[in-house]
C-alpha cells in the first residue's frame, strides 16, 4: 500500500499506548482514522489529536468482547468513510499468577479479549477487504507469543501465541488475494496495559532479558512502514530476531537458558 491518502484505518485499543501511537502515525500519512476503545474519554482525546492533523477522525466506544459493539464499529466506519483499508486488532490484557492459581474464568476472559476479539474483527471486516480486493490486517501479538520468557502470565502467552499462529495462517490465505497481513510483536513498550494487570498471587514478574523499554510513537511508525512494505513480522526490538534464531538452533539449550534467567521463585 504505497499511499495512505484518503485511506481508512480502524484501530481497536486505539485510545492509548501503541494504538494511539499508530493512529497518529497513520494520520500524519494522510489516512482517516477510526479510534475504537472501551474508554470514552481516551477515544475522544485521540480522535481530537487525529483530527488536528487535518484528516478525518471518528471515535467509537467499543468493547471488543461484545459482538454488537464490534458490528457497530464496522457500521459506524462505513457510514462515515464508506470503506475500510486497514484494520489493526490491538487489544490485550494480562493476568499474573502461578499457573495453578490463575482461575479458569481469567483464562476465559483472556481468550475472549486477546483472541476472540480478533476473530470477531475478521468476521466483520474481512468480507469488506475481500470484496475490495485490497487492504491490510495488522494483529498485535507480543514477544511472549514468539518465545517463553516467563511462566506467570500463561493466559497472555497462550493467546498471543495463538495470534501469531492465526496471523501466519491468515497471510497464506489473504496475500494471494491482494490483502496484506502483519503481526506486531512488541517487546517492552510504555503503555497502559501494566495498569490493568490482574494479580492472583505474589510472584516474580519476568521480562525479556536485555530489551529496553521504548515509547509507543516509534512503534506506530513501524506499523505504518510494515503496511506500506507488506512486511509480515514486525519486531519493536531487533534483538528478538537473534533470540528466535538461537531458539530454533537448539530448543533444549534455549529452555535451559531461559530457566536460568528467571527471577527466583519464593516457596
Amino acid at each position: 500500500m504505497e499511499s495512505f491518502d484518503g485511506r481508512t484505518v480502524v484501530i481497536t485499543g486505539g485510545g492509548s499506548g501503541i494504538g494511539r501511537g499508530t493512529a497518529l502515525a497513520f494520520a500524519r500519512e494522510g489516512a482517516n482514522v477510526v479510534v475504537a476503545d472501551r474508554d470514552g474519554e481516551r477515544v475522544a482525546a485521540v480522535a481530537d489529536e487525529v483530527q488536528a492533523t487535518g484528516v478525518g477522525a471518528l471515535g467509537v466506544v467499543t468493547d471488543v468482547g461484545r459482538d454488537d459493539d464490534m458490528a457497530a464499529l464496522r457500521d459506524a466506519t462505513l457510514e462515515r468513510f464508506g470503506r475500510v483499508d486497514v484494520v489493526m486488532n490491538n487489544v490485550g490484557i494480562i493476568t499474573i499468577g502461578r499457573p495453578e492459581t490463575i482461575p479458569l474464568d481469567e483464562w476465559r476472559h483472556a481468550i475472549e479479549v486477546n483472541l476472540l476479539s480478533l476473530v470477531r474483527s475478521l468476521h466483520l471486516f474481512l468480507p469488506l477487504l475481500l470484496e475490495q480486493g485490497e487492504g491490510h490486517v495488522v494483529n498485535t501479538a507480543s514477544t511472549a507469543g514468539l518465545f517463553a520468557y516467563s511462566y506467570e502470565r500463561l493466559p497472555y502467552t497462550a493467546t498471543k501465541s495463538a495470534v501469531v499462529g492465526v496471523s501466519e495462517s491468515l497471510a497464506l490465505y489473504l496475500r494471494p488475494q491482494g490483502i496484506g497481513v502483519s503481526v506486531l510483536c512488541p517487546g517492552p513498550v510504555s503503555t497502559n496495559i501494566a495498569g490493568d494487570i490482574r494479580f492472583h498471587d505474589e510472584v516474580p514478574i519476568n521480562a525479556p532479558a536485555g530489551l529496553q523499554l521504548m515509547e509507543p510513537e516509534p512503534v506506530g511508525e513501524l506499523v505504518v512502514d510494515a503496511v506500506r512494505t507488506n512486511r509480515f513480522l514486525v519486531l519493536t526490538h531487533p534483538e528478538v530476531h537473534d533470540v528466535l534464531v538461537r531458539r530454533a538452533a537448539d530448543p533444549e539449550q534455549f529452555v535451559a537458558d531461559q530457566i536460568a534467567s528467571l527471577a527466583p521463585l519464593q516457596p
